[in-house]
């Protein structure tokens, strides 16, 4: 059995291999990956690695030794360029070929692109790999930089601080009105936004860029669509990205917002899978797909799928989690933001002390109902209730969600 998978960091591919032997499969795993660097962990890329708290060693997903000790075959730089799914074969980049008895598609996403003039200047970046975080790093880590981040999403409010943390004067430009507001709410996202605020960065929104302007090949400023010219040193394009499913496009895969599989991750072609971010998987909490782009899913995905290609009964079934650092902000989310979207979050705890966990809903503000998502600020040890509350469905009266004074453990139901 050859296992195959093709991200700019396999951690989906990675630990799919790592669960195959840990299950006790001894045939042949394969793991391609596109880039010449072992697999690797992405979340630190823009939080501690970037600025400087993590080392190089500490970002792969297993030592580089583990590969040869556990007898899987790693080629670097060297990602599939093609599938057959009749003839149950793989091309490589090199021209190769390998046959394979099960398959894993993870091959990830990619950057979004905006047809934006002067994206060729230097200076201007978007970041999504290893490389792209050192490069980052070289540029910020001596300050006094004019940095102009294009996107209020997660990955650029991260940046943003970054930079700021580094010295270096930061400006935001985001299409919403308020920072983050789609994945959390306005009262949330304002939280984030005065965070930002207090430690000096400055917001354009809703703005957009409508072009870089540079000199002698180089950026110096950034033009928005309100006809401020916003002086730039670097500019960094965080705008989301795209499920990279050109591969699976070559296989004939059917294909929704990713590549569409089950709860087990299998495709539409017999005996190949897909996880991570380019999966969008069957979840049996809602009975809907959802496409994470969230570490926690592709190191889960990966196990599922190693389990699937094993023949054993598995399912993508654990609550989608994801975190943040910022400054000195640090959060924790799990949960549906599809179905928390819209919905008004409850407050335990107090906003103005920086201190709390806010939840969502199913049926909004009511007083009893079941939590669909829930993220802590600056607090510790909560995320296991919080994952129970929502997985078991838990009828929970309002009034003891939001007190501080009743433990989430005493909300769960008994043994």
């Amino acid at each position: 059995m050859n296992e195959w998978s093709s991200p700019a960091a396999a951690l989906a591919g990675a630990t799919a291999a790592k669960t195959l032997r840990s299950e006790g499969f001894a045939g042949p795993v394969t793991l391609l990956t596109s880039e010449e660097r072992i697999p690797y962990l992405r979340p630190p890329l823009s939080k501690e690695f970037l600025l400087g708290k993590d080392d190089e060693d500490s970002v792969p997903v297993v030592p580089a030794g583990w590969y040869e000790e556990n007898d899987v075959e790693l080629l670097l730089g060297n990602p599939a360029s093609g599938i057959d799914a009749g003839s149950r074969t793989v091309t490589l980049k090199d021209g190769r070929s390998l046959d394979y008895a099960k398959l894993l598609i993870a091959t990830g996403a990619q950057p979004r692109q905006i047809p934006l003039p002067g994206t060729d200047l230097e200076g201007v970046m978007t970041f999504r790999t290893f490389g792209d975080s050192l490069r980052l790093q070289s540029l910020l880590r001596d300050g006094g930089r004019r940095v102009v981040m294009v996107g209020s999403g997660w990955i650029g409010m991260e940046l943003a601080a970054a930079a700021r943390t580094y010295g270096n004067d930061v400006v935001l430009l985001g299409l919403e009105e308020i920072p983050l507001s789609a994945a959390i709410g306005p009262e949330l996202g304002n939280y984030f936004r005065a965070l930002h605020e207090q430690n000096g960065v400055s917001f354009r929104l809703p703005a957009s860029a409508a072009g870089i302007e540079g000199k002698d090949g180089r950026a110096t400023a950034v033009r928005t669509d309100t006809g401020e010219v916003l002086p730039a040193d670097i500019v960094i394009i965080a705008v989301g990205v795209v499920p990279d499913t050109s591969l699976a496009e070559t296989a004939g895969l059917t294909l929704d917002n990713g590549v569409l599989v089950d709860s087990a991750l299998r495709t539409s072609a017999p005996d190949i899978l897909a996880a991570g971010d380019v999966a969008n998987a069957l979840h049996p909490f809602t009975g809907e797909h959802h496409r994470s782009e969230h570490w926690a899913n592709a190191l889960n995905g990966g196990k599922v799928a190693a389990k699937t290609m094993l023949d054993q009964n598995a399912a993508l079934d654990v609550v989608p989690y994801f975190y943040t650092d910022q400054f000195t902000l640090s959060m924790e989310y799990s949960g549906f933001p599809s179905l928390a979207t819209g919905v008004e979050p409850v407050i335990r705890g107090s906003l103005d002390d920086g201190s709390f966990i806010a939840f969502w809903m199913r049926d909004g503000r009511k007083e009893q109902g079941e939590v669909v998502a829930g993220m802590n600020v600056n607090m510790r040890r909560v995320q296991k209730p919080i994952k129970a509350l929502i997985s078991g469905r838990v009828q929970v009266n309002i009034a003891h969600l939001t007190s501080p004074d009743v433990p989430l453990e005493d909300l769960l139901p008994g043994d």
